[in-house]
């Protein structure tokens, strides 16, 4: 079966060429001018995968994907965009389009975007299809629940039945007759432990033992003494008691085989109240054993299935709280049972927003979701949720099953895809502002000359060495973002490079109602470090630190602390605010890239970039926050130069 693509873009020509190159590569392709066109189209046609346009007039792509995302979920979307406008491309992302593309089109960039999104697909059908075999389980185990918990039943009900009919057995040979179309053993035996009567079914499985000794049929009391059987024979201890008996025994057919039974006895007393007879029903129990013994196989079959599978598990209640999980899950998260799931492997304090769980219990439906998790080592998880109603014997959702697949190596590959477009963006607009102030610099220096005006020259001189330096920063950031750089190790003074850093922040500060205090020890000496980078990274901190102080309406003043010690083999640099603060679930993902707490006025690279630098230098940064208490950055970085960063 073809699979299905819509191309949406108001150019015909685009249309009309990418839609014959699609085609010829297989696709059923269908296309569109325009965002309200193609909804109508993937309403009818449900395509698996939309190539949009982002600029578009009537709708433009970025609203067309937001309806996509909301509406038909399981549609992958790759957005087309221009060369210049890679920021909405990367806005693309932050909403769950599978890739983008820039104009001209790649025919192989093409196709690469489509394998990856057709990979997506395959994985969340094999999924869904995981889903439906664990229902169809779980519905058959329930089924068998109920079928076993019926046949149990049984024994109450003849326990019920025996003391009813009594009476009834009284007469020995009006009342057995009542007995004939039971489908259980009946039997009536007297004091002197002799069968005196038995029902027709009785006769046809075990043989006619009327006459014989009342424990015939139970080989386990044919060679016990008269003690011992008064202990072992239900109806021998009817007689002693004087009360009826319930146990199971094992009872001996005519063909030699020995099943077992739920016996039931009942007393028969004559009009002068003395026990005169004892009524027997005896229930076969093999059924019941073999379908207790089939549920305890597919219990295995469904438990085994349930830990091995290759993803993360979860059972949860309304209240959200896990009643059972997987091996995987355990491996990386820990027993989470008895814990909210937000608690447990995501961090917060309350449930996500949008959470999947939650609406399938509200329509039983399967939903899907995306999010990152953190395990119990603390790394960061990128997962693909898809829930699956469990209902009861009523049909009542009583528990939902939460599937989460491991995309986090997808998604590393995005992130770099993404900010190879950012930096692509970023370095055009970059170099246009360069090229400006060369050009005035330049223009400077010949005027200067044509006037022979040694001032001017020597002011556009400043301006083109100016503008030189600022290009060759550019070129080494652009060699550090797209690999590892080579760090420039000077030993450096630490108070020194910390009265740098508190300079360069003054000027933020200043009328801002922030008290900038210094925390210095002064014997912590020198260290070695790339100073140039291990600065940009400190800035990224204290720059971090003001934002969330000017985001902080409930305080008049606030203040940042910043302090610098020795900590054994390292310099440990603490930065601590008032400011609003973070919930633990932003502290963990502070340092992943592009997450910003700034919307659109944040580009999610400055504390990626910082925790990057540190890393390399052999350090780490440690945060702790607590909404509207503020926050406490760590960063430890050893004095000298280990064997692992020295190669940097």
């Amino acid at each position: 079966m073809e699979e299905k693509i819509l191309l949406v873009d108001d150019e015909e020509g685009i249309r009309k060429i990418l839609g014959i190159s699609l085609t010829d590569s297989g696709y059923q392709v269908f296309t569109a001018e325009n965002g309200v066109e193609a909804l109508k189209i993937i309403s009818k046609e449900n395509p698996s995968i939309v190539l949009s346009d982002i600029k578009m007039p009537v709708m433009d792509g970025l609203t067309l994907l937001r309806k996509i995302r909301n509406d038909y979920p399981e549609t992958e979307v790759i957005m087309i965009t221009a060369h210049g406008d890679m920021d909405s491309a990367i806005q693309s992302l932050k909403l769950s389009a599978a890739d983008f593309i820039t104009k001209p089109i790649d025919p192989e960039i093409l196709e690469i975007a489509l394998k990856r999104a057709f990979e997506k697909i395959t994985m969340r059908r094999r999924l869904k299809e995981y889903t439906e075999n664990l229902e169809e389980l779980v519905r058959e185990k329930s089924e068998r629940l109920v079928e076993v918990e019926r046949l149990a039943a049984v024994g109450q009900a003849v326990e019920g039945l025996s003391s009813a009919l009594q009476d009834i057995a009284g007469d020995l040979e009006g009342g057995i007759k009542y007995f004939n179309e039971m489908p259980c053993f009946v039997a009536v035996h007297n004091r002197f432990l002799k069968v005196v009567a038995t029902n027709e079914l009785y006769k046809k499985r075990l043989g006619n033992k009327v006459g014989m000794d009342s424990w015939h049929i139970y080989p386990a009391c044919r060679h016990l003494s008269d003690s011992e059987l008064f202990e072992t024979c239900p109806v021998a201890k009817t007689f002693e008691t004087g009360t009826g008996q319930r146990c199971h025994q094992n009872i001996e057919y005519l063909d030699g085989s020995v099943l077992p039974v739920m016996v039931h006895t009942a007393p028969i007393r004559n009009s002068d109240g003395n026990l005169d007879l004892v009524l027997e029903i005896s229930a076969d129990m093999s059924e019941i054993k073999r379908l207790q013994e089939k549920l305890r196989t597919t219990e295995q079959r469904y438990q085994q299935l349930f830990d091995e599978a290759p993803c993360y598990i979860t059972v949860q209640d309304r209240s959200l709280k896990l009643q059972a999980v997987n091996n995987r899950f355990q491996e990386d998260f820990g027993d989470g049972r008895g814990f909210c799931c937000y608690e447990a492997y995501k961090h917060r304090e309350e449930p996500c927003e949008n959470c999947p769980v939650v609406k399938t219990f509200e329509d039983g439906k399967s939903h899907q979701s995306e999010m990152v998790v953190t395990s119990r080592s603390n790394e960061k998880i990128h997962v693909l949720i898809t829930t699956a109603a469990l209902q009861n014997s009523f049909g009542e959702i009583a528990q939902v099953m939460e599937m989460s697949t491991n995309i986090t190596k997808i998604r590393q590959l995005q992130d770099h895809l993404s900010s190879l477009g950012f930096l692509i963006s970023s370095i055009s607009h970059g170099i246009k502002g360069l090229l400006t102030g060369l050009d005035g610099g330049m223009y400077l220096v010949e005027s200067g000359f044509s006037k022979e005006n040694e001032r001017q020259v020597r002011e556009g001189w400043e301006v083109v060495r100016l503008m030189v330096e600022r290009i060759r920063n550019m070129v080494l950031d652009i060699l550090y973002y797209a690999k590892e750089r080579e760090l420039k190790w000077e030993r450096v003074d630490i108070l020194s490079f910390a009265e740098e850093l508190v300079f360069m922040m003054e000027p933020k500060v200043t009328g801002k109602n922030i008290e900038l205090v210094k925390n210095f020890s002064s014997s912590v000496g020198e260290f070695e470090i790339d100073p140039g980078v291990a600065r940009s990274a400190l800035i990224n901190i204290l720059e971090n630190a003001v934002e969330a102080c000017l985001e902080d309406n409930t305080k008049n003043i606030h203040q940042i602390v910043f302090g610098v010690c020795e900590e054994g083999k390292h310099i440990r640099f603490d930065v601590w605010d008032n400011g609003v603060g973070m919930d633990r679930d932003t502290c963990e993902k502070i340092f992943t890239l592009f997450f910003s707490l700034k919307g659109h006025m944040g580009t999610g690279l400055g504390l990626f970039i910082s925790n990057k630098i540190i890393r390399q230098h052999g350090g780490e940064i440690v945060v702790e926050s607590s909404p509207g208490q503020g926050s406490h950055f760590t960063v430890r970085m050893p004095k000298q130069r280990t064997m692992t960063n020295a190669a940097s």
